[in-house]
C-alpha cells in the first residue's frame, strides 16, 4: 500500500492505492471515500497486510468506528451491497448487529438474535461458513423488518473466533443472485481473522470482564492470606515498614497497592517437547499478527491521551515486530524443534542481553522495550490476552518495572501513584508518568516482596519514602494532609487566571517549564504566561531516529500555537550527562557532566543543529518564539551558534520558506565561565536564562543526584546568591531580558530571596504557579529587598536559611 500526502496544508487527505482500488482518508472528518472501483478478479480481493488494518484503526476513535470503516471497505472490495458485523454479547448466546454498510442505520445496535437463530446465528452455532442463494427461502432464515434485508438474494456468513470460541459473524449480502467463489470466501476468512484480533484487543484495552475482576479479587485475598501466614502476621497484627526510592515526580498519595502481574515473564516459559513444526509456525504467525494489531491500538491510545511524540515508542515496537531478522530468528528456532513460546523466549532474551551489555545507560534501558514486546507475544501465544490489571478503584501501581504497553493499556484515571523496583529514571514509562503528573518513585528495592495486593500504602514522593501498612495514626495524618492539600488546591484555583502581583502591586512574570506537547494543557490550566524553558530533548527520547525538519517544525508549531500569543522560549537540544538518545550514542566518558554535552554536541554536528534551528525559525511565524542556547561557556561558542542561525536563515530564504526573521536569541547562564564573561555576552544576545540547577552544582562541585555530596548542594550558599545578584544587576544595566529557570524558584522561601536579588521573571513547573501567585499576594517588594540585602551580608548558608525562616514566620499566614 502506498500513501501520498498531504495534498493541502489546510485540509489533509491521504490517498491510498491498493491494486486497482483507490480511496482517500479525510484527516479532519476521519471519513474514508472511494473512487473509480473497477471490477476485480476474485483472487485479488482481500486485505492481507498489516497496513490495511492500521490505515483503518488509526483513523478511528473507538471499536464501533473501526468496524464501520471496515464494513464500508469490505463492501466495496467484495462488490456487495451489504457488509455487516455481528458480535457476541458477554452472555455468549446473543449476537448484536454492531456495524453495517447497506442495512438501515436504525438497525445497528438494536437487532439481536440468539446463536442458532437465523442464518447469522447458524454460522456462529455451527462454527462454519454459510454461503447460500435466495436466503429468504432457507428454513433458518429470520426476517428483521428494521433492516430491510428482503431485497437481498445472496448470503455469505463467516464466523469470527477468539481461538476456537465464536465471538461474532461477518455477513455479506448482494441484491443479485451470486455464488461466492472459494477465492472470495478465503479472502473474507482472512478479513474475519483480522477483525477478530481487533475486537479482542479493543475489549482488552477498554473493558475487562467482571468475571475476571472477581477472579482477581479472590486471587488477591488468597495471596494476602498466604503472605500473612508466611510472614507470621495475622490479620490483627499490624506491621509498619518504610522503603526509600528516587523521586521522579513529586506528590503525596495514599491508597491500595495495585500489584502489576508479571505472569508470562521469560522465567515462566519451560522447555517443551513433541513439537509439530507446522502447527507452531501457525501459532507464531497468529500471535505475531495479534501483537502487531495490539501495538497499533496502544500507539493510538497514548497518542490520543498524550500526543504523537509520547506514542512514538510504539513505532519502534512495530518496527521490531516487522523486522525480517527478528522474525527469521524465531522461525529458525521453531524449525529446530522448539515450541513457539520457547523460540520467542530464546530470541528475545538474546536481544535483551545484547542491550544489557551496552555501556550507554539509555541504550541498556531499551532492553525493557524488547521485554515488553516479548511479554505481549508470549501472552498471545498462551491465549491470555487479558493479562492486565483490572483497576476498579484508584490506587498506587506497584511493579518491578512498568513497560510502555502497561502505561498505554491501564486506566490512568485509576492510577494515583507509581512505584517501581527498577531504577530507570529515563524509561519511556517514567517520561509518560511525568507528563501526566503522577507522583512516582523508582528504585524502591524490595517493594514487591513486602507489599501484598490491595494493601494500604502511602507514597510520599516529596520526601522519597513509601510506607507499607502504616498504623492508623500515620494513615490519619497523611489523610489529613491530603484533605488539606485538596482544600488548598481548590483555594489556589482563584489565582490561576489572575496576574502574579505582590501585595504592593509589583508585577512578576511566571512562565512554565515544558518538555512534551501534553504539558501545554497543564501549563495553561495553571495560568502560565507562556514558556520560559522548552526542553526539546524530551520528545527526541521516545523516537528511533532524529526527526527531520518538517517533523520538528510541526512539533514546535503545535507548542507555539498552543500558547497563543504568549512567548515560547525553545532551548536547542541539550543531551549528554544524564540525557542520551537511543540512536545517538555519545562516547564513553569518565565524567560526562564535564564532557561532551549540550551545545558542544550540537556544534560538532552542525547539520543536525542547523536542521533544528531551521525548524524553530519556521515555527516563529506562528507566535512569539525565543531561541535559547544551553551551556554556553565562551564567546566563540555563542558566535558559532549565531553563524549557524545565519546559515539556517539563508537556507530558508533560498527555499522560499516563511520564517520568523526577528526571533530573540539567548544563552543559558549555568556554568561559572558564563558568569565571568556575562558582560561580553550581553553584546551578543537579547536575553539571559539563569539555569540554577546546573549553575549551583557546577559552582559548588556537588552533584545534586549523588547522596554522598547532596548536603553540599545548597541553593542558599552565599556564592550562589552573589552570582545571581551580579547577573540580575548586569541584565538590568544592559537592558536585556533575564528569566530564572530552575527548581529553586518553585519554593516560596527561595523565591522571596530571589525577588530580593532583583529577579522578576521565573520559569517553573506549571503546577507550582498558583501556589507562587498566592504567596506573592502575601509579600511586598520591600519585604524581599530587605531580606536580599541582609542575606548578601551573611557568610554561611545556614545563617541565610535561619534568616529566611524568621522572615517567613513574620508574614501573614
Amino acid at each position: 500500500m502506498r500513501r501520498l500526502g498531504p495534498l493541502s496544508l489546510k485540509r489533509r487527505f491521504f490517498v491510498v492505492f491498493e491494486g486497482n482500488f483507490r480511496y482517500h482518508v479525510d484527516e479532519f472528518s476521519n471519513e474514508i471515500k472511494f473512487h473509480n472501483m473497477p471490477k476485480r478478479s476474485p483472487a485479488k480481493i482481500g486485505i492481507t497486510t498489516l497496513e490495511d488494518i492500521s490505515a483503518l484503526i488509526l483513523q478511528s476513535h473507538d471499536l464501533d468506528e473501526t468496524l464501520n470503516n471496515i464494513v464500508a471497505l469490505v463492501a466495496r472490495r467484495m462488490m456487495s451491497e451489504v457488509c455487516s458485523i455481528y458480535l457476541l454479547e458477554e452472555d455468549g448466546r446473543t449476537l448484536r448487529l454492531r456495524a453495517s454498510k447497506g442495512l438501515s442505520r436504525k438497525a445497528i445496535g438494536r437487532v439481536t438474535l440468539k446463536t442458532g437463530e437465523g442464518l447469522t446465528g447458524l454460522a456462529a452455532e455451527e462454527r462454519r461458513v454459510i454461503s447460500i442463494q435466495e436466503p429468504h427461502i432457507h428454513p433458518r432464515y429470520r426476517y428483521f423488518k428494521e433492516t430491510g434485508e428482503e431485497r437481498f438474494h445472496s448470503f455469505l456468513g463467516i464466523p469470527l473466533f477468539d481461538r476456537k470460541t465464536p465471538i461474532g459473524v461477518i455477513v455479506i449480502q448482494t441484491k443479485e443472485t451470486r455464488q461466492f467463489s472459494s477465492e472470495e470466501i478465503s479472502a473474507l476468512s482472512t478479513i474475519a481473522f483480522q477483525i477478530s484480533s481487533i475486537v479482542i484487543n479493543a475489549r482488552l484495552l477498554d473493558s475487562i470482564r467482571q468475571k475476571e475482576a472477581e477472579s482477581n479479587r479472590f486471587a488477591r485475598e488468597l495471596e494476602k492470606t498466604r503472605r500473612s501466614l508466611q510472614n507470621g502476621t495475622g490479620p490483627a497484627q499490624a506491621r509498619e515498614t518504610s522503603l526509600r526510592g528516587e523521586v521522579v515526580y513529586p506528590g503525596v498519595v495514599t491508597g491500595p497497592a495495585h500489584i502489576l502481574d508479571e505472569r508470562l515473564g521469560f522465567s515462566d516459559i519451560l522447555d517443551e517437547t513433541e513439537v509439530e513444526i507446522p502447527e507452531e509456525l501457525r501459532r507464531w504467525e497468529n500471535a505475531l499478527e495479534k501483537t502487531r494489531i495490539q501495538t497499533i491500538f496502544l500507539e493510538k491510545r497514548i497518542a490520543d491521551r498524550l500526543g504523537q511524540n509520547d506514542a512514538a515508542i510504539f513505532h519502534t515496537h512495530l518496527m521490531i515486530l516487522e523486522d525480517r531478522s527478528f522474525l527469521d530468528k524465531v522461525r529458525l528456532e521453531i524449525g529446530k524443534g522448539l515450541h513457539a513460546s520457547h523460540a520467542v523466549k530464546r530470541v528475545v532474551e538474546e536481544y535483551i542481553m545484547a542491550f544489557g551489555r551496552m555501556d550507554d545507560p539509555y541504550l541498556s534501558e531499551r532492553a525493557a522495550d524488547m521485554e515488553d514486546i516479548g511479554r505481549r507475544l508470549l501472552a498471545h501465544l498462551a491465549g491470555q490476552e487479558n493479562h492486565l490489571l483490572d483497576l476498579k478503584v484508584p490506587g498506587i501501581l506497584v511493579a518491578r518495572e512498568i513497560l510502555p504497553s502497561d502505561m498505554a493499556a491501564l486506566d490512568h484515571e485509576q492510577i494515583r501513584g507509581i512505584v517501581t523496583e527498577a531504577g530507570e529514571a529515563n524509561s519511556h514509562a517514567v517520561i509518560m508518568a511525568k507528563s501526566m503528573g503522577i507522583p512516582a518513585l523508582v528504585g524502591v528495592r524490595g517493594a514487591l516482596g513486602m507489599i501484598s495486593p490491595e494493601e494500604e500504602i502511602i507514597l510520599d514522593a516529596n520526601s522519597g519514602f513509601l510506607y507499607i501498612a502504616p498504623p492508623q495514626s500515620v494513615r490519619e495524618e497523611y489523610r489529613r494532609l491530603e484533605e488539606d492539600r485538596g482544600r488548598e488546591l481548590h483555594r489556589l484555583e482563584e489565582f490561576r487566571d489572575l496576574p502574579a502581583l505582590t501585595r504592593d502591586g509589583v508585577r512578576i512574570t511566571l512562565r512554565a517549564n515544558v518538555g512534551l506537547v501534553s504539558d501545554i494543557d497543564v501549563a495553561l490550566r495553571n495560568g502560565a504566561e507562556g514558556v520560559g524553558l522548552y526542553r526539546t530533548e524530551f520528545p527526541y527520547m521516545a523516537r528511533r531516529s532524529f526527526p527531520d525538519r518538517e517533523e520538528q517544525y510541526q512539533l514546535y508549531r503545535r507548542m507555539v500555537e498552543g500558547f497563543g500569543n504568549r512567548p515560547v522560549t525553545i532551548r536547542t537540544l541539550d543531551i549528554g550527562g544524564d540525557k542520551s538518545l537511543p540512536y545517538f550514542r555519545p562516547p564513553s566518558e569518565p565524567n560526562p557532566f564535564m564532557g561532551w554535552r549540550s551545545v558542544r554536541v550540537s556544534l560538532d554536528n552542525r547539520d543536525i543543529f542547523r536542521t533544528q534551528i531551521e525548524a524553530i525559525l519556521m515555527a516563529g511565524i506562528h507566535g512569539p518564539v525565543r531561541l535559547l542556547f544551553p551551556m554556553i561557556s565562551s564567546l566563540e561558542e555563542i558566535r558559532a551558534c549565531k553563524s549557524i542561525v545565519d546559515e539556517a536563515r539563508s537556507v530558508l530564504s533560498r527555499e522560499k520558506i516563511p520564517f520568523g526573521e526577528r526571533i530573540p536569541l539567548g544563552v543559558m547562564i549555568e556554568v561559572p565561565a558564563a558568569v565571568r564573561i556575562a558582560s561580553q555576552l550581553t553584546r551578543e544576545v537579547d536575553f539571559f536564562a539563569l539555569g540554577t540547577n546546573d549553575l549551583i552544582q557546577y559552582m559548588l562541585a556537588a552533584d545534586r543526584n549523588n547522596p554522598l555530596v547532596e548536603k553540599y548542594y545548597d541553593p542558599l550558599h552565599p556564592a550562589v546568591l552573589q552570582v545571581i545578584r551580579e547577573i540580575s544587576q548586569l541584565a538590568s544595566k544592559e537592558k536585556i531580558g533575564l528569566c530564572l529557570c530552575g527548581e529553586m524558584a518553585a519554593d516560596p522561601g527561595y523565591l522571596l530571596v530571589l525577588l530580593g536579588l532583583g529577579i522578576r521573571e521565573f520559569s517553573i513547573p506549571a503546577p507550582f504557579i498558583p501556589r507562587i501567585k498566592s504567596f506573592l499576594n502575601k509579600i511586598t517588594e520591600d519585604n524581599a529587598r530587605r531580606l536580599g540585602r541582609k542575606a548578601l551580608k551573611l557568610g554561611a548558608g545556614t545563617e541565610i536559611r535561619n534568616l529566611l525562616e524568621k522572615t517567613l514566620a513574620k508574614l501573614d499566614p
